[in-house]
């Protein structure tokens, strides 16, 4: 018997007719589907303008090029984000700072992101790992340029906050995994029209070779008119699951407060107990799990508990399962049992 996959496309048979069509009308290239994709994007995160491009390594470089920084700044992030943030800075002659997270909301702390910038960071790179937003930091007053990486926390929201509220500059995958998929692809949406003219500036040279496709473009369009529907089966799994697991020693990562409303992109589990043993326990049970934070930036830096007191335990010991709005019913009872029955 195969495991469950650990996560599935959320795809019906009108997205696929509204690639088609795309097909039919001989527009597969970049054109109208994709700025209707925009359009709608920043409606839903509250931008003013941006551009929808075929990869995240392309959107982020674009932000960090917005930013304009000197060859040689320091960027600040979390010590779990990802592993692409250092190659693409790296690539444009810049360097990362780590900070610790907030244990509250599994983000950067505002505390940490004060460090940084007085340790000389010209700019903040926020990873929303795992649905979680920073509810209640406010980047933004230490005078330094701030770009959210809404790829794994959009739609997420805590009372009036909702992912896409603490950056300048926002940034959103649209991969396989993603809560909205566009078969590949990225988002770079801005705040302010004054970063809309240097984008515009900065993009024009590269943007018939970058910019998003109409044939993938079609499928973000259906699927964001389709968001709340999933994003409601989403947090009803999140919801079931956080209830299975108060059956046992391990904690949810992340915002446990009643006013949260995570988006469902990943269900992350700290265990009081290795994460090998209890992957290899789910596995026993045609149920997928991997390491959350097995990749990201803090992977050289873990026996360093002084520095990231709060960061180290869910690079250690964080567990992902399978969460998606088409997890079939019998699959959901089974996530529930091997989730409440983690050694």
């Amino acid at each position: 018997m195969a495991l469950i996959p650990f996560y599935k496309p959320t795809l019906r048979r009108k997205d696929m007719d509204a690639v088609l069509q795309t097909m039919v009308d001989e527009r597969i290239g970049p054109g109208e589907r994709k700025n209707a994709f925009l359009k709608e994007f920043c409606a839903q995160v509250g931008a003013q303008g941006g551009i929808v491009v075929r990869s995240f390594p392309q959107a982020l470089r674009n932000a960090l090029l917005l930013c304009q920084l000197p060859q040689g700044s320091t960027i600040g992030v979390s010590a779990l984000s990802p592993q692409i943030y250092a190659t693409i800075a790296e690539e444009l002659g810049y360097h990362l700072e780590l900070g610790d997270i907030d244990p509250e909301h599994g983000c950067l702390s505002v505390y940490e992101a004060k460090r940084l910038v007085e340790a000389g960071c010209s700019a903040l790179l926020i990873h929303e790992p795992m649905c979680q937003i920073p509810h209640l930091a406010d980047y933004r007053q230490f005078g330094v340029r701030v770009i959210e990486d809404i790829s794994q926390s959009f739609a997420s929201a805590y009372d009036d906050q909702v992912a896409g509220s603490w950056g300048d500059l926002i940034l959103c995958s649209f991969e396989e995994d993603s809560v909205i998929s566009t078969a590949g692809g990225a988002a770079l949406v801005y705040k302010n029209e004054q970063d809309g003219v240097l984008l515009r500036r900065l993009f024009k040279p590269l943007q018939e070779f970058e910019e998003l496709p109409d044939l993938n473009a079609a499928l973000g369009i259906i699927q964001l008119a389709g968001l709340d529907e999933h994003i409601a089966k989403r947090r009803e799994f999140h919801a079931l699951f956080s209830k299975a697991l108060l059956k046992t020693q391990h904690k949810l990562y992340g915002i446990g407060n009643i006013d949260f409303q995570p988006n469902g992109y990943g269900f992350c589990v700290i265990l009081d107990s290795k994460a090998e043993e209890a992957i290899k326990f789910a596995n026993k049970y045609q149920v997928s799990a991997k390491k959350t934070f097995s990749e990201s930036l803090i992977k050289p830096f873990l026996d360093c508990f002084d520095l990231y007191p709060n960061a180290i335990p869910p690079a250690l010991r964080s567990l992902s399962l399978p969460i998606y709005p088409f997890l079939k019913q019998s699959d959901v009872e089974l996530l529930m049992k091997v989730i409440s029955h983690l050694p």
